[in-house]
């Protein structure tokens, strides 16, 4: 029976009935709240067609009205060229604001540099008890895939704070490969010349890469002893004090280059690990990276982390650390560690042990990581994941030993990478094809 007026509150079928009322009350209330919005609606879009709409109507289309109609609107022309102005904000520059203000910030390449990660090598070793655990950072991630970066970027930064190098200056270093490479790369990227000097041991990669980031680049003889003025190191110096307008890198006596791992990699090492690293194992050269990583890893552990030197068979550095006495250097095909004489960057007082490692045992864990955890690393970087290895081997007690992969096996792939230059030059067999 339909709803009227007069249906009695009782009734079943009256929308105010005590069944009804819970679902007819939200159903009114919607409808008016639906019809608001739409007058509301309505009412808006009208005012915006009336602002937007030229107010061009006469009173009549006689000449006379015309002429009502002008006359009108050249004094309203008056009156609006005569009032005073006021100042309408640009609703263009308030967007502009909030959309530069959401507007996504990318870095530069040169901020790239350092918090490489650190990854589990635990598999390479063959630990005899358990919680021991072998960690390496990938410091070929960095933009110019090597360590060095890290250096570079921090002495050049000191040297710009100091005023001792300025715009149209021109950067020189003497360098192995890695630190002229790095070098050349962050040279570009401030928009300063670079020379970088070499020996005839740098691989043809780094060299190119050197080239490549516009660098002038100087390979001196083979065979030098370090006391020889054309040695590779003593040419920086050289150069530099013939040239009042050349600033000198001298990353083997420059104390920036340790400070440098002491303010990045030791504190990104004890991050990383969240202060359980008990081992840090390096190979030294400058002594850089040995040095200022040890350092920092001491001071924050209260002297708990034990620091091992990994050297290169052919290096001074094991012999002199053991018995305090500079042997004469024999010839090793590792680049990039071990040397033929001390730098002044390097602390042996931070080294507690230290080990030596032959070229075929660097080479043979760079192809090992290759094919078993696909990590395409250079010489030194075998060299210490090698050293890491047999620390892990030797353990008694849980740790957790860290070591570094200074840079990539792309700047080698002509060297350790090529099986006539292993046969060559290492008396090494390339590892066999396993895929069948």
């Amino acid at each position: 029976q339909p709803w009227t007026p007069i249906m009695p509150l009782y009734h079943p079928l009256h929308p105010l009935h005590p069944r009804r009322r819970f679902f007819t009350a939200p159903v009114i209330a919607c409808l008016f709240f639906i019809a608001a919005v739409a007058w509301l609606g309505k009412s808006m879009a009208e005012g915006a067609l009336r602002m937007a709409t030229p107010n061009t109507h006469t009173r009549t289309c006689t000449p006379q009205g015309v002429q009502t109609h002008l006359r009108r609107s050249v004094d309203m022309r008056a009156t609006m060229e005569s009032a005073p102005k006021v100042d309408i904000p640009d609703i263009s520059k308030a967007f502009k604001k909030i959309f530069e203000k959401n507007t996504l910030e990318y870095p530069r390449f040169r901020s790239l540099i350092g918090e490489t990660p650190l990854v589990d090598l635990t598999m390479m070793a063959n630990p005899k008890v358990e919680g021991v655990r072998v960690l390496a950072k990938c410091e070929f991630m960095n933009p110019g895939y090597s360590i060095k970066d890290r250096i570079v970027e921090h002495i050049i930064d000191e040297a710009e704070s100091e005023g001792l190098l300025k715009p149209g200056m021109t950067i020189v270093a003497a360098s192995s490969g890695n630190t002229g490479a790095a070098t050349a790369m962050v040279a570009a990227m401030k928009g300063y010349k670079a020379i970088i000097i070499t020996s005839p041991k740098c691989s043809k990669e780094k060299m190119d890469a050197i080239r490549a980031y516009g660098a002038k680049l100087i390979v001196t003889a083979s065979g030098l002893k370090p006391s020889d003025p054309e040695h590779y190191m003593n040419m920086e110096q050289t150069i530099c004090e013939s040239n009042p307008s050349y600033f000198g890198v001298n990353q083997y006596d420059n104390l920036l280059n340790p400070m440098a791992h002491y303010e990045t990699l030791g504190p990104e090492i004890w991050s990383q690990t969240q202060g359980t690293v008990t081992h840090f194992v390096a190979a030294g050269s400058t002594g850089g990276t040995l040095s200022g990583t040890a350092r920092y890893l001491k001071e924050r552990s209260g002297g708990k982390v034990k620091v091992v030197m990994a050297d290169p068979i052919g290096s001074i550095f094991y012999e002199y650390f053991k018995n305090g006495q500079l042997c004469d250097p024999k010839p090793f095909e590792v680049e990039g560690v071990g040397k033929d004489d001390i730098p002044g960057a390097m602390d042996f007082n931070l080294i507690d042990d230290a080990v030596r490692v032959s070229d075929c045992q660097a080479f043979k864990m760079c192809h090992d990581m290759a094919r078993q955890e696909g990590i395409l690393a250079g010489g030194s970087g075998g060299l210490n994941v090698y050293a890491a290895t047999q620390l892990a081997n030797k353990a008694t007690k849980p740790c957790t030993i860290v070591t570094v992969l200074p840079d990539s096996g792309i700047k080698y792939m002509s060297k350790i990478y090529n099986g006539d230059w292993l046969q060559k030059c290492v008396g090494m067999e390339l590892p066999g094809d396993d895929s069948e």
